[in-house]
């Protein structure tokens, strides 16, 4: 897999204790656990030109998950007491997993709300996928949430990123899930060109015109991610920097969450730090959510650009 620590960062990102210049290195104590993460595989429908995760028809690097591996991490959240609200799904396009809407019955069925990420094209709307999807729906209702991946808000740009007329085939689903009445959210990214303020006010005009319930302004409901340009230098985070930004390591994606997945040819699934770091081994805490509940030292690119200066956060 790619390595995201480029040229521009060398010398950087090496100790995960100390920084190039010898300052302490800041890290990220798992203080406010609210979600769980379980990665359904990376296998596609499509390939988009900027997946940080490399998803696409044939990379299968984290294999299917299945409910019988998701159970007992349900259980041990209830056995740790952690005050875990939510089981997130993300992938790959989850709704290729066969088990996924089992998975999802099994999280809904043990008190969980539920977040799936997903492109909403072919996969999702498979009659079986559809049937599975209205019997969740009727038995929990708004305790589901559909995040869709809708890159842009013009086609054109979300073409660009995921290819010809996927925009057109995600609407078709976005419509299924309207007129069915699934609650939904969105995630996309702030285009090079424009201001968050002008993404929103592009999000609203198309959720205006297509009758979604969908809040344009809320950071939760439409979920913004700034272009990640890795060969860009990115400083270090050292403990010093929380005071420097005003920000508070509590904020950051690792604070509140671990995200579970199952790697090609490994016996049992894995427990990572989040969900952007899927193929970065210091990153893989251990095979339980006991074994995983030590602080994350921020000893990657993605760490500083992306969760600390770019506020990123995967939580609806």
């Amino acid at each position: 897999m790619e390595d995201f620590a480029k040229p521009a960062n060398l010398g950087k990102f090496q100790d995960p204790h100390l920084t190039a210049k010898g300052e302490t290195r800041a890290s990220v104590a798992l203080t406010k656990p609210e979600t769980l993460w379980f990665n359904t595989g990376t296998l596609c429908n499509i390939t988009c030109a900027n997946c940080y995760i490399e998803s696409s028809p044939t990379n299968d690097a984290l294999v299917y998950m299945t409910r019988a591996e998701v159970e007992p991490y349900l259980e041990e959240i209830k056995t740790l007491g952690w005050p875990i609200t939510e089981i997130a799904f993300t992938g790959g396009e989850p709704f290729m997993n066969p088990e996924m809407i089992g998975m999802m019955d099994a999280a809904l069925e043990a008190g969980f709300d539920v977040l799936v990420l997903t492109n909403a094209m072919r996969p999702m709307m498979r009659k079986s996928v559809q049937a599975g999807l209205l019997n969740l729906a009727e038995r929990y209702g708004d305790k589901i949430t559909l995040r869709i991946s809708l890159d842009h808000w013009s086609a054109k740009l979300h073409d660009a990123e995921r290819g010809k007329d996927a925009f057109k085939r995600t609407l078709e689903g976005m419509i299924w899930l309207r007129d069915h009445g699934f609650q939904m959210a969105v995630a996309g990214r702030i285009a090079f060109h424009e201001s968050e303020a002008d993404a929103r006010a592009g999000y609203a005009r198309l959720y205006a015109e297509k009758n979604f319930k969908i809040d344009a302004q809320s950071p939760a409901k439409t979920v913004l991610f700034p272009e990640m340009d890795m060969s860009v230098e990115v400083p270090e985070i050292t403990t010093d920097c929380w005071g420097i930004l005003g920000k508070s390591p509590d904020d950051v994606m690792c604070a509140s969450s671990r995200m579970v997945v199952k790697r090609k040819g490994a016996d049992a699934p894995a427990v990572l730090a989040c969900t952007l770091l899927a193929y970065t081994p210091e990153f893989e805490l251990g095979a339980t959510l006991s074994e995983a509940s030590g602080p994350v030292q921020l000893n990657h690119p993605h760490c500083a650009k992306f969760c600390v200066l770019g506020g990123a956060s995967c939580s609806a």
